[in-house]
């Protein structure tokens, strides 16, 4: 009588699906495996001392699967850009032509440069197209002009002037870019908010004086053209005492043009500039 039911338990464990061999792993209790033999069932077979290790707790698995999940990002710097587009190729080319030339025209950059026994000389060239020398020019002949042409002409002068100085440096403040020598800007930049490179302040200021003295003052061809000269001579002093680069000096000229004919559009009149002058000269009739 035993020995039935021994029977049926065998004839039971046959008839389970999990008692066959290609099941029985199922059966068995999983094992952790070491986190570097996983993903190699081509590599060839190891010994079972060294394929299977018991997973120890204080491994950071979880932090090493994250890395390898998560390779480490570079900086923008340090990657390379397999496919360029051809205006970015062309951009950093011109760029670069413009640095190194830049660099090879600051001459007069310091005492110890190629020219700089002459740097002072540049420096006194530049000087003439300085923002506050021509402001405050400008002010002394308005106080000691008598006509009204000529007031009307300073008047305007004088605005052309502050609307040059406003545009370059919120446009320089905007860019932010450095000069091609590294050289502290000094007291008179500062007052007149020439502290960055782009765009060169005393090209724009020159351009911008030069076509308006030609536009509304008579002079005769030897001046006219001494006065463009003057305009290219101080935009490239700054250019050879390594303030600005070529493409600054270039923007400048643009802007001072630019500048020009934004005065030209907006001309004050006669009257308009004899009532700016009164407020000026707290002499304005209508508060007696």
């Amino acid at each position: 009588m035993p020995a039935i039911p021994s029977s049926r338990s065998r004839t039971r464990d046959r008839n389970n699906v999990l008692s066959r061999p290609e099941f029985m792993s199922l059966n068995q209790p999983l094992r952790c495996v070491n986190s570097e033999t996983r993903g190699t069932a081509r590599r060839p077979a190891q010994p079972k001392h060294q394929a299977s290790q018991p997973c120890d707790p204080q491994e950071p698995t979880d932090s090493a699967n994250k890395d390898r999940k998560e390779p480490a990002k570079l900086p923008d710097e340090d990657c390379i850009q397999l496919n360029p587009s051809f205006k970015g190729i062309a951009m950093s080319s011109l760029l670069a032509i413009d640095i190194c030339l830049s660099k090879r025209l600051g001459v007069c950059a310091y005492t110890s440069s190629s020219w700089g026994s002459v740097r002072s000389m540049i420096t006194l060239l530049a000087l003439t197209g300085h923002g506050i020398t021509w402001i405050f020019g400008t002010i002394v002949c308005l106080t000691r002009s008598n006509t009204l042409a000529g007031q009307e002409v300073l008047v305007n002068l004088l605005l052309a002037l502050l609307l040059d100085i406003m545009t370059v440096a919120g446009v320089q403040k905007l860019i932010k870019r450095k000069g091609p020598w590294e050289m502290t800007p000094g007291f008179l930049d500062y007052c007149a908010m020439d502290v960055y490179s782009f765009p060169a302040a005393h090209a724009s200021r020159a351009a911008m004086v030069s076509k308006f003295l030609l536009s509304h003052l008579v002079l005769a061809v030897p001046l006219r053209i001494l006065l463009v000269l003057w305009a290219f001579l101080v935009g490239m002093s700054r250019v050879l005492l390594g303030r600005h680069h070529l493409t600054d000096m270039a923007c400048g000229f643009a802007l001072g043009l630019l500048h020009f004919s934004l005065v030209e559009t907006v001309w004050l009149s006669s009257s308009t500039c004899q009532t700016l002058i009164s407020i000026g000269t707290l002499s304005w009739s209508p508060f007696y």
